[in-house]
């Protein structure tokens, strides 16, 4: 087989890893020579390696769903953004079911800024009047959609966004928001909770080599949409699909337990030890509804979930095709 070397500059190979492998030392030499101008036989070997680790990852979430779900800013890095596209690629490719759930925070409050609307937000929730919610759907439909499934067009895959002219697979009927004293009711306009989705279309989708892709933006009873948190759709879907996985992807390291200690980042948290972190404020703002995402969802059928790194090339094949694996584990 001939392997076309990439770099030329990086042809030395290891000497300890031909003694590892070959028992004649002329061997060794002669492959030495014969790989100077091709890839090196290092490479080659780590690469093998890393196939025959993913090898029963690969087996295992055949045919499962994986929902994954990421933010707006992602797409702030292109690179970023076309890894996380190439990943889950990666995984229709090879059988496996991905659902792809985005937001869009930000770039919906810098349009509305561009039109002279400031941004409103009560308890977390983007206060959605009419004009806001048309703004939400063009930021999110119209933009951030088309160039997600134009860029999964691209990689050979086939993206289908579940919202099409004010229709949706996920519903949801118009939030009440309680105040702190739970007397007081906040008005928050065209914000939703979700109800429920359609299971069968969202398995059929997938099944035909499609790769669902779900913006937050829900179906109500009448001729209604509704904005919702991105966070609860990519649970609630997951839970509703009863998917293998929920891997929220973020710009962290996944979640830290000492706010003092950059580094103090975990590879794994009960329940328990995550409403502690919140309960004490050391798990808040933008990690603070994925973290009960993450709860929410396995509490209701969702085997695992976890929150990663998107900066990290390749995160999310290096949390589901590892056995050490990436970010933070949430268990119950």
């Amino acid at each position: 087989m001939q392997v076309t070397r990439k770099d030329s500059k990086n042809n030395k190979i290891s000497d300890i890893l031909y003694n590892g492998v070959f028992t004649s030392g002329s061997e060794a030499k002669s492959l030495k020579r014969e790989y100077k101008k091709d890839i090196s036989m290092e490479e080659a070997i780590r690469k093998s390696r890393a196939l025959i680790e993913a090898l029963p990852y690969i087996q295992s979430f055949k045919d499962k769903v994986v929902v994954v779900k990421f933010g707006g800013s992602v797409m702030v890095n292109i690179k970023t953004f076309q890894s996380i596209l190439q990943d889950v690629v990666f995984m229709k490719t090879i059988g496996m079911m991905p659902v792809i759930v985005y937001g869009g925070g930000q770039h919906i409050s810098g349009e509305m800024e561009k039109r002279g609307k400031k941004p409103l937000f009560i308890h977390g929730y983007r206060v959605t009047d009419e004009e806001t919610l048309k703004i939400a759907v063009d930021v999110l439909i119209n933009q951030i959609g088309k160039l997600i499934i134009n860029q999964i067009n691209e990689m050979g895959a086939k993206g289908v966004c579940v919202w099409n002219n004010k229709k949706s697979l996920i519903k949801a009927r118009k939030f009440i928001c309680e105040g702190e004293d739970k007397a007081e009711v906040n008005d928050l306009g065209y914000v939703g909770e979700l109800t429920e989705i359609e299971c069968e279309r969202f398995k059929n989708l997938c099944e035909g080599g499609n790769i669902p892709i779900v913006p937050p933006i829900a179906e109500g009873a009448g001729e209604e949409n509704f904005n919702v948190n991105a966070d609860n759709v990519a649970s609630f879907i997951a839970s509703s699909l009863k998917a293998e996985k929920l891997v929220f992807i973020s710009n962290t390291h996944g979640i830290s337990t000492d706010p003092s200690d950059p580094e103090s980042f975990t590879s794994t948290l009960h329940e328990d030890e995550v409403n502690k972190l919140i309960e004490s404020e050391i798990i808040r703002g933008g990690m603070l509804p994925k973290a009960k995402a993450c709860i929410a969802a396995m509490r209701k059928g969702v085997k695992k979930a976890h929150i990663i790194d998107g900066n990290i090339p390749h995160s999310l094949l290096l949390e589901i095709f590892t056995d050490k694996g990436i970010g933070t584990q949430i268990i119950v």
